[in-house]
């Protein structure tokens, strides 16, 4: 079986609205800036460099350099931080949640995407610098969705309470994770590598922040990855003018709300607040609503006049913090960024948010969707070979596949079109003479049709289920492949962890992903190891 890639669009796997972007669909051009070819980047770069305020790059190298200063890092690391300072250097960024161990597959893939992206702009703009972002998503406060990860379809998870932002939770309890992973991951070298480095990244470090920096730092620091946490005082300062707009006049509610208007043909992914900020401790983040002439913070008894939270503000911005609606907001005034990759999940959020952006005057990323990954082992590949299977088989329905590959061992043909057709034609003939005699008589001539049809269809379907008896071992064959390449008929990326594959491939895993992904090609790629 060739080594082949499927478009995304054909996979099956991508809404309506990801493929009508794909597609540069008109009704969308609106929502975006520019969409991701590597000719529309030199405009970008033209528009951001005007558009983004020097004094930042100060700002945010200075906190990298804080944030990495208890880090053991790599040269090119190092390096890209200092370019952050000079004019000609621009990020890609990609944005993920604190998943324990990394959460599923595609948290490689979001991150390979903007690395590989970065070399191949600095291949075609050779002038400029190019630095690969990983944005910590550390305030979120869904634990729940980042508390577990799958390993060999068992789920490992983290079991503890959890109200504030994840990044500042406690990484107590997680030896106990450790144990249940050490069981599970096996024996050899590469099971060493993931027990050790799970060891060094959650039991030696205090909260979930500096963990998950230290992982994804020694899985990318080679490729220079720099890795950003918002929640920071010195970069929330930048962000004052813009939390106080959002307070004062909630222009962010108005123009997506706007927008959504466009999407609902398609689907909203995220509706705004009236104020799309949270108010934030460390075992504290909740909405803040304006009521009764005073800001409240929701679920707490701590309230504000304006003054007091304009004040508030100035002196505390950490403890502000933007929401889905603004975070985007809050990275692009932070970072000199000219691309966002992401899910299609997060590329349909990002189309609501543009509007907001002209408003706020700042420069609208372009958005590219990450790449998408099928792993396979050889042996994999050869039962599919052997089933006489495409890798475009694979990404079929179960169940059109399962009728496909009985109708194409079958010696029978399992098709009853022509009979039907026949049939049909016969009926054609009965209504002509109905046609001369009693209107009832018509009537009677549909019934019958009818019920011949339905008979026809019938017996087709009997004969397909007959004939899936007699290749019952090569169907059973099928689906058991399909069910270790897609767990319970979804997308492998969306639910197993990459130590699944590390354990037994190790650093091929990541040396195979950055080799052979390509950003900007929109194909869901089949890699065999």
């Amino acid at each position: 079986m060739p080594n082949d890639c499927i478009n995304y669009i054909d996979s099956g796997y991508f809404s309506k609205l990801i493929v009508h972007y794909l597609e540069e669909h008109p009704d969308l051009q609106p929502l975006y800036n520019r969409f991701p070819k590597i000719e529309h980047f030199k405009e970008q770069i033209a528009e951001k460099g005007t558009n983004y305020n020097a004094i930042h790059r100060a700002v945010l190298a200075n906190e990298l350099e804080r944030q990495y200063a208890s880090l053991e890092h790599s040269s090119l690391t190092a390096s890209n931080i200092q370019l952050l300072k000079e004019s000609n250097t621009f990020t890609i960024t990609t944005g993920h949640q604190l998943n324990l161990f990394t959460g599923p597959l595609y948290f490689l893939y979001k991150i390979v995407s903007t690395i590989n992206l970065c070399k191949q702009l600095k291949g075609t703009y050779p002038e400029y610098n190019f630095v690969p972002i990983y944005w910590m998503a550390t305030e979120d406060h869904d634990f729940e969705e980042i508390n577990h990860f799958h390993l060999n379809n068992k789920k490992i998870s983290w079991k503890r309470e959890s109200k504030g932002p994840v990044g500042r939770l406690s990484t107590e309890g997680l030896d106990e994770v450790l144990d249940l992973f050490s069981k599970e991951i096996g024996l050899g070298t590469s099971a060493d590598y993931l027990i050790d480095l799970f060891k060094k990244s959650y039991l030696e470090h205090t909260n979930l922040a500096d963990a998950t920096r230290f992982l994804a730092n020694s899985l990318f620091q080679k490729e220079g990855l720099v890795i950003l946490d918002g929640d920071s005082k010195a970069l929330k300062q930048l962000f004052i003018p813009f939390a106080k707009n959002e307070l004062l006049h909630q222009t962010s509610f108005a123009k997506v709300n706007k927008t959504n208007e466009l999407l609902k043909k398609y689907f909203v992914q995220v509706n705004p607040r009236e104020i799309n900020l949270f108010y934030i401790e460390d075992h504290l983040r909740e909405r803040i609503i304006f009521e009764n002439d005073l800001y409240k913070v929701n679920n707490t008894t701590i309230s504000f006049s304006e003054h007091e939270i304009l004040e508030e503000l100035e002196n505390h911005p950490e403890k502000f913090s933007p929401n889905v609606i603004l975070r985007p907001l809050y990275q692009e005034i932070l970072l000199p960024n000219l691309c966002y990759i992401g899910g299609g999940g997060e590329l349909a959020y990002w189309l609501e948010l543009k509007s907001n952006f002209e408003a706020n005057s700042v420069c609208f990323p372009m958005l590219l969707l990450r790449n998408s990954v099928l792993l396979a082992t050889e042996k994999q590949a050869n039962k599919a070979d052997q089933l006489e299977l495409t890798w475009k088989d694979l990404f079929t329905n179960q169940q059109d596949l399962f009728n496909q590959k009985t109708k194409a061992y079958s010696e029978i043909t399992i098709d009853f079109s022509e009979q039907k057709r026949v049939l049909q034609k016969q009926f054609e003939d009965l209504y002509t003479i109905a046609l001369q005699t009693d209107k009832s008589f018509v009537g009677a001539v549909k019934a019958q049709e009818a019920k011949q049809i339905k008979g026809l269809e019938h017996l087709e379907k009997r004969l397909l289920k007959a004939e899936k008896r007699v290749h019952a071992d090569q169907l059973e064959r099928i689906i058991l492949l399909q069910n270790e390449l897609f767990p319970n008929q979804s997308l492998q990326e969306r639910k197993a962890n990459f130590s699944q594959y590390y354990v037994q491939f190790g650093p091929t895993l990541i040396e195979k992903l950055l080799l052979q992904l390509k950003a900007l090609e929109q194909e869901f790629n089949i890699i065999v190891l």
